[in-house]
């Protein structure tokens, strides 16, 4: 499209839209797992929008929760005051102790959970006396926000490369889980998951064990790869590898928590303890207010508490109390409708769906998640491992094609780096229903055929053209 074209597009709005490429479509309202565009067109959120609204769209508890909340008080600075929504909602997420994590930090939006996450694990050195503690390693290919602290410790190529003079320097990276493009042939899982753990031990001996503050993960990566559960053992050893040397560990569950993979944490099907430190978001309110957290054990906590006794960060709208509201009873919902069980139910008809209806088809290459979080990634060529070029857009054609037959997915979001990874995600509410399932699978399934039909039409096309006259 022209730059006249798309300033035309958008000679109605005032808004800087995300995508300049097509003119977004309005959504006036919504009900359940759908919503409605001002076209008159239903359209099945099989993705919860990027994996946020949980308990789908118009729940009237929510509305009832945080018109109460204003009708008290809309607004509280969190500097020198608190609300009882906010202690309600920490209380709520932490009285049980998960993993030894005892005290929330609420902010906005995932990517300034990451920032509060990184000055938290920064603070936290220089309180103990250990201020020379300043590198961090994170995964390539992977992604913890769209702010400059986060993006810094975010392996997303595209979205890095505006903004490659803002990163920080001190942030290196080590290879992702990812075991259907990154083990060897031959490779077993447990020597996959040994083979990440000497790699990320190097990283850090090479650094210099004392100047690492902590290593930071996804566990299980959304956007960048798709849903990618790590192999068995692979976070028994970075927790193993971080206590040996005394590092910290930060688990970004911002996108696959808050039971999206079935159990309230995803690190909790892990056997490990849990991390120093965990980012939540998305599914903690549901979308309903904007809201993310940052979970910290209690060590963590004394270690500011006992020293300068100040949290050196914060912002206007922290610990918001109708956002806070919003979550708590966002989470009410979760364990009163027993909606995990429901997680695991519909995860399983789902997996078991999907690899029915879309193994066979010629472009799927894998399929893979937990709970309601789940990816097919496609390959140009499946059966010896060729992926499709970083220019096909294949996964975007399904998203656009999806849309049309009313159904909203989310695809590959740019070039993530060393793999080029074409996939779409599913993520749909927690409150989804078999017969839901069923309809989501056939119609991405319609969606994927017809762009195969379009690209051997292309095919056949140039085929034609270089073919040699007789």
């Amino acid at each position: 499209m022209s730059s006249l074209a798309h300033s035309r597009s958008y000679a109605d709005s005032h808004i800087f839209h995300r995508s300049l490429r097509k003119k977004p479509a309005n959504i006036v309202s919504g009900q359940g797992i759908t919503f409605t565009l001002s076209s008159g067109r239903t359209i099945i959120d099989a993705s919860a929008g990027p994996a946020v609204s949980c308990l789908g769209h118009n729940q009237p508890t929510v509305i009832e929760a945080v018109t109460r909340q204003m009708q008290q008080i809309s607004y509280v600075y969190s500097m020198g005051y608190t609300s009882s929504s906010a202690e309600e909602l920490a209380s709520l997420l932490l009285s049980q102790k998960p993993g030894g994590l005892a005290k929330a930090i609420f902010v906005n939006s995932g990517s300034e959970a990451t920032d509060a996450a990184l000055k938290l694990v920064s603070q936290y050195w220089i309180e103990m006396g250990q201020s020379q503690r300043t590198k961090f390693i994170a995964r390539k290919q992977s992604y913890h926000g769209n702010t400059l602290g986060a993006l810094s410790v975010s392996g997303h190529a595209s979205r890095r490369a505006y903004y490659e003079p803002w990163m920080s320097h001190n942030v290196s990276f080590v290879d992702p889980c990812y075991a259907y493009r990154g083990k060897a042939d031959g490779e077993s899982d447990v020597e996959y998951a040994l083979r990440l753990r000497t790699q990320l031990e190097d990283e850090i001996l090479r650094l210099g064990p004392d100047t690492v503050a902590a290593f930071v993960a996804e566990t299980v990566p959304g956007t960048t790869i798709g849903c990618v559960p790590a192999v068995p053992g692979y976070f028994v050893a970075v927790r193993e590898v971080c206590d040996k040397y005394g590092i910290l560990l930060i688990l970004d569950e911002i996108m696959c928590g808050m039971g999206k993979t079935g159990t309230m944490h995803a690190w909790e099907q892990e056997d490990i303890r849990g991390p120093d430190i965990q980012t939540i978001g998305k599914a903690l309110g549901g979308g309903f207010v904007p809201l993310s957290g940052v979970l910290a054990t209690q060590n963590v906590f004394d270690a500011v508490s006992n020293n300068s006794g100040t949290l050196s960060h914060g912002h206007t709208f922290q610990a918001h109390p109708t956002a806070c509201a919003a979550a708590v009873e966002v989470q009410h919902i979760i364990g009163r409708d027993n909606l995990l069980k429901n997680v695991v139910v519909m995860g399983s008809l789902l997996q078991q769906s999907l690899e029915e209806s879309l193994g066979s088809l010629p472009h799927v290459g894998d399929i893979r998640g937990r709970g309601l979080f789940w990816a097919v990634e496609f390959m140009r060529r499946p059966s010896t491992g060729d992926p499709f070029d970083k220019h096909a857009g294949y996964s975007n054609r399904v998203v656009e094609v999806s849309q049309d037959l009313g159904l909203n997915i989310l695809g590959t979001l740019g070039d993530t780096g060393e793999y080029h990874v074409e996939h779409v995600i599913l993520s749909p509410p927690y409150i989804v229903k078999a017969e839901e399932v069923a309809e989501i699978v056939r119609l991405l399934k319609t969606a994927i055929q017809l762009v195969d039909q379009e690209l051997d039409h292309v095919e056949q096309q140039v085929e034609q053209h270089v073919r040699p006259s007789l």
